[in-house]
């Protein structure tokens, strides 16, 4: 990898925007963290890894909140805010698609469309509070008005695949957790399992700019 890192001010205080660009990009990527790790999330790590190599370049947001240290993610609000000033601070000629995992994932639904990215990708998309079956943020996703990808682990306490409607465009991926993470006894290595995701991923953003 080569990371270029800037600082980026936000409305919320300053952000850092990680940049790993593609030597011939055909589209761009970026994503926002969730509520827990940050930046270096090993899903989002993969993707920054291997996705400028087949011609796509990932910039991660990473919030004010974590940059200053903070333990708690603010308000969507905040995150929205602050989101829009990294997005507006990226310079690229390829169509780009924004997405993000867990709160990150419900950022990019709800700015996708106003910030004029092609599609949106929510990695591990939060769909309900744990334990909480009857509160459901399924409107976030249908609502995104453009093409949305969701990639969820099998066994996501937030909301497993089985748990999205058949008309919502997801990749299930095997014996993984929230954080894809997976135990020892599963089909997929934990390597191959975030293989399996860059490679769910590269097909559907090219897929967009096509």
């Amino acid at each position: 990898m080569n990371t270029h890192v800037r600082t980026i001010a936000t409305p919320r205080g300053d952000a850092r925007l990680h940049a790993d660009r593609a030597r011939y990009p055909v589209a761009a990527l970026a994503l926002g963290h969730g509520a827990g790790k940050g930046v270096d999330s090993p899903d989002l790590v993969a993707l920054a890894r291997a996705l400028p190599g087949q011609g796509v370049s990932v910039f991660r947001i990473e919030q004010p909140w974590k940059v200053a240290g903070k333990r708690v993610a603010w308000s969507p609000e905040a995150l929205d805010e602050a989101t829009i000033a990294c997005m507006n601070a990226i310079r690229v000629r390829t169509p780009i698609v924004l997405g993000g995992r867990s709160a990150g994932a419900r950022v990019a639904c709800r700015l996708a469309r106003s910030l004029g990215a092609v599609g949106c990708l929510a990695l591990a998309f939060p769909l309900k509070p744990p334990g909480r079956s009857a509160s459901t943020r399924l409107p976030e996703l249908t609502e995104v008005g453009l093409p949305t990808f969701v990639i969820q682990g099998e066994r996501d306490s937030f909301g497993g695949p089985d748990e999205f409607p058949e008309t919502v465009e997801l990749t299930s991926i095997p014996d993984a957790n929230h954080s894809f993470t997976v135990p020892k006894r599963a089909a997929l290595s934990q390597a191959e399992t975030h293989d399996l995701i860059v490679e769910a991923v590269v097909e559907w953003v090219t897929a967009r700019v096509a």
